[in-house]
Order: structure tokens, then sequence, then C-alpha cells
């Protein structure tokens, strides 16, 4: 896949992901629920840690210590699209990541803390409430699992037919 292709395609994450968060943000006042189905609601949530709120209550170092975690991220997720360009679910996970960490950064840099407003539960389980980049960010990774085995699978027959 070209590398304007991928970076379109993590570009279009990050508007998707920018857009919605500002649309939640005008939308709803922090911590205000929208029931929308038996199992999902629109909830203003922030999170200043990681994923599932890791981190989230420090003092504050870990808005830089993320975010330079996330730029360092993208930094080699673009490296690594130019020199993996013929393989091409491989760039599309490496997209939908690198648009993924994009969206989280920039909240984390402008705001402090990322913003999250999709909530999906069970009875009163509920999943820790999650944005646009996060889903983008787990699709990127399932899809980068799937081709390692499909891969693997691929290289081994390769090997049994020589």
């Amino acid at each position: 896949m070209k590398l304007h292709i991928s970076l379109g395609i993590a570009f279009v994450i990050l508007a998707l992901d920018l857009a919605s968060k500002y649309w939640v943000e005008s939308t709803l006042e922090f911590g205000q629920v929208i029931p929308l189905t038996s199992f999902f609601n629109l909830v203003l949530t922030y999170n200043p840690g990681a994923a599932f709120s890791f981190l989230s209550e420090q003092s504050g170092w870990q808005r830089w210590f993320l975010s330079g975690i996330a730029g360092s991220a993208a930094l080699l997720i673009v490296y690594l699209l130019n020199r993996y360009k013929h393989e091409r679910l491989f760039c599309l996970s490496l997209s939908l990541i690198l648009g993924g960490a994009l969206g989280n950064l920039y909240d984390r840099i402008t705001l402090g803390h990322v913003v999250d407003f999709l909530d999906f539960y069970i009875g009163t389980y509920h999943w820790p409430a999650f944005n646009v980049a996060d889903s983008a960010i787990f699709i990127g990774a399932v899809l980068m699992i799937y081709e390692s085995f499909r891969k693997d699978k691929t290289e081994s027959i390769q090997r049994k037919t020589k």
C-alpha cells in the first residue's frame, strides 16, 4: 500500500475521531448519560490515563509520558508503513493504529485527558468508556494479529511445498 494511501486512512480516522469528540463535547455535559439501547449509552467522560484508566490517578506526569509514547509510536509506524508498503493488511492495521494514536495524542496534548463517550454494558457491568480512536486502535491490533497468523500459515505451507 502506498504511503500516501496509508496516511490518508490514518487522517480519515483522526478526522472522524476529532469530529465525534467535538460533537459529544458540544452536546453533552460531563457525566451526562444518553441511553440509546439496552446495552449502549453515550456518556461524556474524561480519561487522563491510558487504557482502562491506567495511571489516571497520578499527579499529571502521565500526560507527557503517554504523549511521548504515542508520538514515538507514530514515528515508528510511519517508518514501518514506508518499509513494508507491499504488505497491504499490515499497512491497513498500522494506518488504523496511527489514526487512533494521533486522535488520542491530540486530546492528551491539548486537553490533558482523552475524551471518551461510547459506553457498552450488560446489566450493571459497564465496559470502560472509549472513543473512535480506541476502536481504530483495537481493530488495527486485531488485524495485525490476524495477519501474523495468516502469514505464519502461508510461510509454513511454502516451506512444506519446497
